[in-house]
């Protein structure tokens, strides 16, 4: 018959030798302690770890012990689902033999496991930020490439941007027309210089001459044969 008591003890005290630092008993009647379990240190001297409560039922190791985590630390939330699923196989596989050494060696060996996936993950991610620094680099360098989708993007984009700048450069020209004098508009629309003589080109011969707007010149006494003569002077002897 089997003295599950004895052994309980037994097993009680080869882990205080083992743990020494982290092994305490929370009462003895039902046997109930924790132990922390941490990591070997990584790279950068990070740990992770994990505090365990165990307690042992009547028939233990024939049955398996009751478990909970406490603490933990530095890990995540699938982390310490795992290492729960971890010791539930652990125990299964160990029935009729006292475990907690074998439950705990199995969860140490995954601590280190997540501590090498901790300097792989930082490893990638530091990857990742120098291929995304190269591929800022390189389109800083050569610029965004050229395709059908994104060129017809641009076309749209811009001929929409004119559109709407030579609307507002009309409103501003009709505004500021209303605004000027006839000689300005003049001295503004260079197309105005040209006007009237382009009138007279299309016209050619067909231009009609009032003639009672002019004086009758065989009754003025025009001094031809005087050198000093000159026509204009006689629009200022009037005045």
């Amino acid at each position: 018959m089997t003295d599950y008591g004895e052994e309980q003890r037994n097993e009680v005290e080869a882990l205080e030798s083992i743990y020494p630092d982290s092994f305490t008993v929370l009462s003895k009647n039902p046997t109930s302690f924790t132990i922390t379990v941490t990591s070997d240190a990584g790279e950068n001297d990070e740990t992770v770890q994990v505090n365990f409560k165990f307690t042992y039922v009547n028939k233990y190791p024939d049955e398996p012990p009751l478990y909970e985590i406490l603490e933990t630390e530095n890990l995540e939330d699938s982390d310490v689902a795992d290492i729960l699923t971890l010791i539930q196989q652990q125990a299964e596989e160990n029935l009729g033999m006292v475990m907690i050494f074998t439950l705990l060696t199995a969860v140490q060996e995954k601590l280190n496991e997540v501590v090498d996936q901790i300097k792989n993950r930082r490893e990638e991610e530091k990857m990742k930020k120098e291929l995304e620094a190269e591929e800022a680099e390189k389109v800083q360098f050569h610029g965004t490439i050229v395709t059908i989708e994104n060129f017809l993007s641009w076309k749209a984009k811009f001929e929409l941007e004119m559109a709407e700048l030579n609307r507002k450069k009309q409103k501003e020209e009709e505004a500021l027309k209303s605004k000027l004098t006839g000689k300005q508009l003049f001295e503004r629309d260079h197309n105005l210089d040209t006007s009237d003589i382009q009138f007279l080109e299309e016209a050619g011969n067909n231009v009609e001459v009032d003639e009672s707007l002019f004086q009758d010149m065989d009754d003025l006494e025009l001094e031809e044969d005087d050198p000093d003569f000159n026509p204009v002077d006689l629009g200022s002897d009037e005045d």
